[in-house]
């Protein structure tokens, strides 16, 4: 009788350890589907669903009968591009979603009276959703109607692909994700400002990836003057991509025929000025599609930091990639504004005489200095791509 009961337990702990391992499988999948939703969805957050049923299945496999992700612009949620695609499937499948399924009326109704009409059996979720209007009531909600819910399923996993969801969210503002490309000494130009091309094309092509990642792009008007950039992607099959443009520029000294101010009807540009910006440069801006928003400033004119954080994170921004001179990367870190970094290293010296990645910003001692931990390191051609994350 022993003997018995050993094998039903086995059979039993395997079964449940199978279980688990289909469950994160499955979630991973559909966290993969979420990172589709990268800089296009703003303000909601990027989402993955899959929809099995384990009753069509081959071999005691698990059927997938409907994928979906958040949409462009935001619209159509996860959860109901799944259910379009599952169709009459739906019904007795098991969701895997990456957050919270929503549960408050919006411009289209819950996603939880939308799996629940479906006749979903069971919900796998990865993580809560914050949102006040949210919070746990969309879980209370799918098992008042009887459906079995699991929470938790590759939690770190999901909380790293919302991570700039979350951050506005909790803290109001977005993530800004710190790029740059330097020589292996640190230096982004030589003396004379020359710095075209430091890193190479597999590199340029990593950054164009990036900024197809982010809700935004963010530079100073040093940036946008000496390299009169468009800030777009241009990533063969991925032009469509292109973020949000986002210049720092007191005194609105933004040309209007740069290639920033040039493409604004087109592509959008946030440009944040300060105090007194002349209103005849604000009009012909503007005239070319740039939106033009006041700021406020600190002591020396410039618009605070704090406040522009806080103002993007009320126009719906969740992922900033901030491509800045080395001024405005050490005016972030001093406001502790930089959460991840992208470093790009080139196998170059340009020596003490160049131009730094990162301006003085008063640190006097190793206790002051931000800290960043490692999270991977690439090739990117011939250059190297590190990334960091902000250390706990």
């Amino acid at each position: 009788m022993w003997a018995n009961w050993a094998v039903i337990g086995t059979n039993s702990g395997r079964a449940k350890r199978e279980a688990k391992a289909a469950d994160v499988a499955t979630m991973r999948a559909a966290l993969t589907l979420a990172r589709r939703g990268f800089g296009r969805v703003w303000p909601n957050p990027a989402v993955g669903c899959v929809l099995v049923r384990e009753d069509l299945g081959a071999e005691g496999r698990a059927r997938v009968v409907g994928r979906g992700w958040t949409q462009p612009g935001g619209r159509p949620h996860a959860e109901t591009e799944a259910l379009r695609r599952a169709g009459t499937l739906a019904r007795f499948a098991t969701a895997y979603v990456t957050l919270e399924p929503c549960n408050h009326q919006g411009e289209t109704g819950p996603c939880t009276e939308a799996l629940i009409a479906a006749g979903v059996e069971r919900c796998v979720i990865a993580i809560e959703d914050p949102d006040p209007r949210v919070a746990g009531t969309g879980l209370a909600r799918l098992s008042a109607a009887g459906i079995a819910v699991t929470e938790g399923v590759c939690a770190e996993e999901a909380r790293e692909v919302n991570a700039g969801f979350l951050m506005r969210v909790t803290k109001g503002r977005p993530l800004f994700t710190l790029k740059t490309a330097t020589t292996l000494d640190g230096r982004v130009a030589t003396a004379k400002g020359e710095s075209k091309w430091i890193t190479g094309e597999g590199a340029r092509a990593f950054a164009h990836g990036l900024r197809a990642d982010h809700d935004a792009v963010m530079i100073g008007i040093g940036t946008a003057l000496a390299d009169a950039p468009e800030l777009t992607c241009r990533l063969p099959g991925l032009e469509d991509r292109s973020p949000l443009r986002i210049v720092l520029d007191s005194r609105l000294l933004l040309p209007p025929d740069s290639p920033l101010a040039s493409t604004a009807k087109r592509l959008l540009i946030w440009l944040y000025a300060g105090g007194g910006a002349d209103q005849a440069k604000r009009r012909a801006l503007e005239a070319k599609g740039v939106t033009v928003i006041d700021a406020e400033t600190g002591g020396d004119g410039r618009p605070d930091l704090g406040w522009v954080a806080k103002d993007l994170g009320r126009r719906g921004l969740t992922r900033v990639l901030v491509e800045s001179g080395g001024r405005l990367a050490a005016a972030l870190l001093k406001r502790d504004l930089i959460d991840r970094i992208a470093w790009f290293r080139a196998p170059k010296l340009i020596g003490d005489d160049g131009l730094g990645a990162v301006a003085a910003f008063g640190i006097s001692g190793l206790a002051e200095a931000p800290a960043f931990a490692l999270e991977s390191i690439a090739a990117a051609g011939a250059d190297i791509l590190e990334t960091y994350h902000r250390a706990p």
